[in-house]
């Protein structure tokens, strides 16, 4: 779909939301950018891509359409061939009870296409608009798994046997079968939903597995010989030497994948049985989430929209590597980043670009190392300052000064709760005063699977499971199943597991009993990949530093003690948190207890 500017600038004042200075603004942006206006209006948030499609559609007297390209059947998709589908950026997606094939299309106004689709398909059609993505995603559906796809290319090209240092110039062509091989990877990979892609050399062959909510899963084993051409593959298109094969090397790219723009971040490893190489996905893309859409609520969310206010002072975001984050800090940042702010940062690796802010990467062997690259950014007049990872007392020590002297510190630390932060920072040799002086809230977290919205199954638990439950988030009298009733009410209100559906707005706990927990459906859903689980959601625990915290900083009082008092005030541990979204329908005891590491 291409809007013509004038048009676009038409619905933009049509909807009344919109200033004569924010237009003219986006129209000067248009001019310098050489940009569509329609490209900069979903761009820079004005309209989502929905939004502004529907406004086009009502001009143009052509009915919008929403529709999930997983939900299409295949039969019906089929009936338009997919080389016309994608010539024409059209499909079908239903069949009505007289016959009529419901047509949807990215540019309806495309007399060309109309024509040739009444030719082709006859005069019994129902024509519909909807959006980019949703097209690129049905286009998706005419393909096949991916381990027919990669067998399919592998045995149609004869890929000849050589030794893993022995490429040829042909092998690593961009239309070479190797080539294919990789797209067909990272692309099967982006439309598993997949956060890590996996490349592992055993003896015989070569494993493709796709990290999945956090779930590693075998995806196809390729021949051994495709290994040297793989690897070399890849690295080519990361800027990574291919000659080098007993280091391990770090880089970089960027695929385009149904229309949405994706950054790779690469690494090799040499092994024993060859080069392994590892892909993280990052949909560049994709907007930040928002704070309820991590999973905060209640007193949490209260505390953690306070402290990103303040002027100055230290926020810590702790947890083991893959526990989210880096997504947290994303979505904090976003929120802050406006034009009369300076935000610099310093991370290894800088995985999530934030369009406005200074992102620097660390570099040891130009020695920018987290403590250099810190102070150098305190002398670019920052105001909010995020430094990726305290790693030593040196940075320890610069983040707590920033804080100090006026900035707002964002960092994280790799810690299994929010209380043990405060001994780790004082082994780092940071003073007791400074860290009660300068710390606003300690955010702990971890990643739990989110169960399917469409397939999950609700059930009654029996006295055993009760009795586990019990024990294990130290439930020991009436009053406990009180406040966890509660939590469950303010949880809801906060929008913490609300659906259309009817059912699962109702509360599964009373002031004396668990009356309902949830369940992955064995065999899942088209939805969920047959999985039971889409998505993931965060369980946190958020430390405010309080006045009776800040003294027992001072006084050098155990993590323990500290996190007894911080329960007494109104803290929700991670595993309480992670319960009550268990009793709102979005995920399982068994998750949280995969998550928390704790019988």
């Amino acid at each position: 779909m291409r809007i013509p500017d004038s048009l676009v600038e038409k619905l933009l004042k049509a909807t009344g939301k919109f200033s004569a200075e924010q237009l003219a603004a986006i129209r000067e942006q248009e001019v310098q950018e050489k940009k569509p206006l329609q490209d900069l209006v979903i761009t820079n948030n004005l309209l989502t891509e929905k939004e502004l499609t529907k406004l086009y559609a009502a001009e143009i007297e052509v009915p919008f359409v929403e529709l999930n390209a997983k939900d299409i059947k295949h039969d019906v998709l089929k009936s338009l061939p997919e080389r016309i589908a994608r010539q024409y950026r059209a499909i079908a997606f239903d069949v009505d009870k007289d016959g009529a094939l419901s047509i949807a299309m990215g540019d309806p106004d495309d007399i060309q296409a109309l024509n040739f689709l009444h030719k082709q398909l006859g005069n019994n059609l129902k024509i519909f608009i909807t959006t980019d993505t949703v097209i690129h995603g049905a286009l998706d559906q005419y393909r096949g798994n991916i381990s027919s796809e990669l067998t399919k290319v592998i045995s149609d090209n004869d890929i000849a046997d050589t030794e893993d240092d022995e490429v040829n110039e042909d092998d690593l062509a961009e239309d070479s079968p190797i080539a294919q091989t990789v797209n067909l990877i990272i692309e099967y990979g982006v439309k598993a939903n997949a956060s890590d892609i996996h490349i592992e050399p055993r003896e015989g062959f070569v494993i493709v597995r796709y990290r999945v909510d956090g779930i590693l899963r075998e995806a196809n084993k390729l021949p051994r010989k495709v290994l040297g051409a793989l690897v070399s593959r890849i690295k080519i298109l990361s800027n990574l030497k291919i000659d080098e094969h007993r280091a391990p090397q770090d880089g970089r790219f960027k695929v385009e994948v149904s229309g949405q723009t994706y950054a790779l971040r690469v690494s090799t490893l040499p092994i024993v049985d060859g080069e392994k190489v590892v892909m993280r996905i990052l949909n560049e893309s994709t907007k930040a989430q928002t704070f309820e859409e991590l999973g905060f609520w209640g007193e949490a969310l209260k505390s953690l929209e306070h402290a990103i206010v303040q002027p100055h002072g230290m926020i810590m975001v702790t947890g083991p590597t893959g526990s989210g984050k880096s997504t947290t800090l994303f979505s904090v940042l976003s929120l802050l980043n406006t034009p009369n702010v300076n935000i610099s940062t310093v991370e290894d690796p800088v995985e999530y670009r934030i369009i406005g802010a200074n992102q620097t990467q660390v570099n040891p062997i130009a020695n920018m190392t987290f403590s250099n690259g810190l102070r150098a950014l305190l002398r670019q007049d920052p105001n909010i300052i995020m430094v990726g990872e305290i790693r030593d007392g040196e940075t320890a020590d610069l983040a707590v000064q920033a804080a100090l002297t006026g900035h707002l510190v964002f960092t994280t630390l790799h810690t299994n709760n929010a209380a043990t932060c405060l001994p780790r920072l004082l082994n780092m040799g940071v003073e007791p005063f400074l860290i009660a002086s300068t710390l606003r809230i300690v955010i702990a977290q971890r990643l739990v699977r989110r169960l399917c919205v469409e397939c999950r199954e609700a059930f009654t638990p029996d006295a055993t499971m009760l009795a586990q439950i019990e024990r294990i988030f130290k439930v020991t009298d009436a009053s406990s199943i009180k406040q966890i009733h509660e939590f469950e009410i303010a949880a809801l209100a906060d929008g913490i597991g609300k659906s259309p559906k009817t059912n699962a707005n109702q509360l599964s706990s009373s002031e004396t009993s668990i009356s309902r927990l949830f369940k992955a459906h064995e065999e899942g859903c088209e939805s969920c990949n047959h999985t039971g689980y889409k998505g993931r959601i965060g369980i946190y625990e958020v430390l405010t530093n309080s006045e009776n915290i800040q003294k027992m900083i001072v006084n050098n009082t155990s993590s323990e003690t500290i996190e007894i008092e911080l329960i007494k005030e109104g803290m929700l541990t991670m595993q309480l948190d992670g319960l009550i979204k268990a009793l709102r329908g979005e995920t399982t005891v068994g998750e949280i207890l995969r998550a928390t590491a704790q019988e």
